[in-house]
């Protein structure tokens, strides 16, 4: 068994840069461009691009600031969750520029770390009966790539998609309820209280640049937190999920290049609709499709504005 570690992993690597570079195939600007030299000869010349710079050329500074609402579920828990509303900083960089030749399509990208507390003190809610209250702090990395529409010199619509890898720590209180919960129910809630757990999540939105150094956004986000990371799993549902989003994007990329005003829409549904489909899957089984836990999970509403640097 242990044979198999070195592919999986060789795999993973191989479909993840597969993907990014799916994802940057834009056609803003070609990879290879004819250059002419002093010699009066004509040669082949490597532009740079998305793929080695990791982004950050010609980006933007950007910070975020969201409050959203949240709620929070666990299959095969009888006893609900306090709803939470949550605060949020992103730190990050955003890159806009044109896409398929269209001076008035974006191809856009944000990338950025954040911090968030998620609890039920900030809704001002106490339990209704049988509830359990939580205070999570969460800290981690988003990457979200979009396409839109300018609106005007300095106004455009961003249709979103993404993902988020993090860690959170949560703070279980169920006071009122101890002796009513079951003994395996407050051993799941062990696994999670005052303790860093991984999760990664979901996220799609809609930003509305309203000027060049102000954007609103309201975004859905579904995250999962593990009660313990198993990698090789996780790594195997990675790889499941990478290589589904690796072929919409190339369905994605042919309807960009028949109907590129029809693009940004489509992609928003079909790369959200897909996301949002694997996370359903994931409420039974943290890894699946590989046999695991049921994870904790978390849908979160959030509306914000960014500020560009």
């Amino acid at each position: 068994m242990k044979s198999i570690y070195p592919l999986i992993v060789m795999s993973f690597i191989s479909l993840s840069s597969l993907v990014f570079a799916q994802e940057d195939s834009t056609k803003t600007n070609e990879e290879w461009k004819w250059h002419w030299d002093e010699s009066e000869n004509w040669d082949w010349k490597w532009s740079w691009d998305d793929d080695f710079d990791f982004g950050f050329s010609k980006s933007r500074p950007a910070i975020s600031l969201n409050y959203g609402f949240g709620q929070i579920n666990r299959n095969g828990m009888n006893k609900g969750f306090v709803k939470p509303n949550l605060v949020e900083l992103k730190l990050g960089y955003i890159k806009d520029k044109s896409a398929w030749g269209k001076d008035d399509l974006i191809n856009h990208s944000y990338r950025n770390l954040y911090i968030s507390n998620e609890s039920n003190k900030l809704s001002g809610k106490d339990p209704v009966g049988l509830e359990i209250e939580s205070d999570m702090w969460r800290l981690g990395f988003e990457r979200t790539k979009g396409f839109g529409y300018k609106l005007g010199e300095s106004s455009a619509l961003i249709l979103y998609n993404g993902y988020t890898l993090n860690w959170s720590r949560i703070d279980f209180k169920y006071p009122n309820i101890l002796t009513l919960l079951p003994d395996s129910e407050i051993e799941t809630l062990n696994l999670y209280d005052e303790s860093f757990r991984f999760g990664t999540g979901g996220v799609g939105g809609i930003r509305i640049k309203m000027i060049d150094n102000l954007m609103l956004d309201a975004s859905y986000e579904r995250s999962i937190v593990f009660q313990r990371h198993l990698f090789w799993k996780w790594a195997g549902s990675a790889i499941i999920e990478s290589a589904a989003q690796g072929l919409l994007d190339k369905f994605i990329d042919e309807i960009f290049e028949s109907s590129p005003y029809a693009g940004p829409v489509v992609s928003f549904v079909l790369k959200n609709a897909l996301s949002y489909g694997i996370y359903e899957l994931r409420q039974e089984k943290m890894n699946w499709p590989f046999k695991s836990e049921a994870p904790l999970s978390f849908d979160q509403f959030k509306l914000g504005l960014t500020f560009v640097f």
